[in-house]
């Protein structure tokens, strides 16, 4: 069956997600191969860009069920029917040990770059986009090139990401996670808890983008779960 990207994008956004780039693997990418063996001939990411799928998270059951990690459930199961329209495999960030390198993947698919937070920075999207998964497709599906686009960090002035913290928790030799958690736990009216994490929000590429407060305050209690 021959397939238009076009055609592919169409459907991954009635399944509220967003598109988010795609490449044709090579054996050093780590992209296994489909349930019958066939090799991945194409890598499609799906994800979150900026606040856009978020009222569709917010609707359905998973996110009302009360059970654990109710975004990584949304995702596998949009994932899952992608995977069978597609005749494909669904690969998420969240399976593992082993797991999937998601980051690498999203280098080879999009323009995106390492922050000086650590985060993938966008052109567009800024900090504010996430990828919820991949798809493996046994066929050649056509491409564009993937453009060259600079980082922005490299002539963003004073990176104000890395002064914005209010623990300093970012620098140039990384991210102390300890720091970050104990600034987080240590008040009730924590403002990186309850609107999200300022250090984020100081970048000045895709303001427009940024997640409102409940989507912001949903990941950053999950960030403290997962270190709990």
């Amino acid at each position: 069956m021959s397939r238009t990207l076009d055609g592919l994008i169409e459907i991954i956004e009635a399944h509220d997600l967003a598109f988010r780039g795609a490449f044709h693997p090579r054996s050093e990418d780590g992209v296994p191969a489909l349930a019958d063996g066939t090799p991945a001939a194409t890598l499609l990411l799906v994800g979150f860009t900026g606040w856009m799928q978020w009222p569709a998270f917010e609707a359905s059951a998973e996110a009302g069920d009360g059970l654990p990690h109710p975004l990584d459930r949304y995702g596998q199961r949009q994932l899952q029917a992608l995977a069978a329209t597609f005749e494909g495999r669904a690969l998420s960030p969240s399976e593992g040990p082993p797991w999937w390198p998601f980051q690498r993947w999203a280098r080879r698919a999009e323009p995106v770059h390492v922050s000086p937070l650590g985060l993938l920075i966008h052109p567009q999207w800024g900090l504010w986009h996430s990828y919820r998964g991949a798809l493996a497709l046994g066929e050649h599906v056509d491409l564009p090139p993937l453009p060259s686009v600079p980082s922005p960090c490299e002539n963003c002035a004073g990176k104000p990401c890395l002064g914005t913290c209010p623990v300093g928790a970012f620098s140039a030799q990384g991210f102390e996670v300890a720091r970050c958690v104990g600034h987080l736990r240590g008040r009730v009216d924590n403002l990186c808890l309850a609107t999200g994490c300022m250090a984020r929000s100081a970048c000045p590429v895709g303001p427009s983008h940024r997640h409102e407060a409940r989507q912001a305050a949903f990941h950053q209690q999950a960030f403290l779960r997962a270190r709990s």
